[in-house]
């Protein structure tokens, strides 16, 4: 079975693996590269990596509209049900797993902040393994290099989806050296350009991986997808 990755702009991915479709940190209504709008898209999960309002985004809306499970650090997920009135909420910690009907999901760290829309406190950030029929997929989310990588990188990524912009998150340089620990067969960059403080080169990057390890690194165009 085939799994399609599509990048939405920014930190936000559409995963369809089979007959589900997942969401990841869906922000498109007040995104500059999103090229879609929130309510052209349908999901029965949605993931969360942290409360930040370029992760939350429209996150809400969709699920208020397909009935959507939003999952999500457990203050996160809180603030989504006592707040913004999402019924299928279901709140995580670092380390955990869940037995989805698509296949299985992992929380793993990631070294960030999170505070929600109205300031009130997000719990920890996270990143998420998806462990699917067509292989596995790493989000690392919002983070810093941090060397628990090599820990996740050790059950065989398939594909990593890391941020390179600097600035709130890590930059190329950690972003290379974070390919290194994983070593996953391909890599896409994530969470650069969107705004000045995170312009980045992401061509160049994507050469740097391409000469400099095993992993081969795909630069899409948002709204481009990769199967994996």
């Amino acid at each position: 079975m085939t799994a399609v990755v599509k990048w939405l702009g920014h930190g936000a991915f559409e995963i369809e693996t089979g007959e589900h479709k997942i969401l990841l940190d869906p922000f498109l209504t007040d995104n500059p590269q999103a090229t879609v709008t929130a309510d052209s898209l349908d999901a029965g999960t949605i993931l969360i990596t942290h409360g930040h309002f370029d992760h939350v985004g429209d996150a809400a809306a969709i699920a208020h509209r397909t009935g959507a499970t939003v999952i999500a650090p457990v203050e996160t997920a809180s603030w989504f049900e006592t707040t913004q009135d999402v019924k299928n909420t279901v709140g995580m910690n670092l380390g955990g797993g869940l037995e989805m009907p698509w296949g299985h999901l992992r929380m793993t760290i990631a070294h960030h902040s999170s505070s929600l829309p109205d300031g009130s406190y997000g719990g920890n950030p996270s990143g998420y393994v998806l462990t699917l029929p067509a292989g596995t997929i790493y989000f690392a989310g919002d983070t810093a290099l941090f060397m628990d990588m090599q820990l996740i990188g050790r059950q065989g990524i398939d594909l990593a989806v890391l941020p390179i912009g600097d600035h709130f998150t890590m930059g190329p340089a950690d972003a290379l050296e974070a390919v290194k620990m994983i070593q996953p067969q391909r890599v896409l960059p994530a969470h650069f350009d969107t705004w000045p403080p995170i312009t980045q080169d992401a061509q160049a990057w994507c050469a740097q991986v391409n000469s400099d390890t095993d992993t081969t690194a795909i630069l899409l165009q948002v709204g481009e997808t990769i199967d994996l």
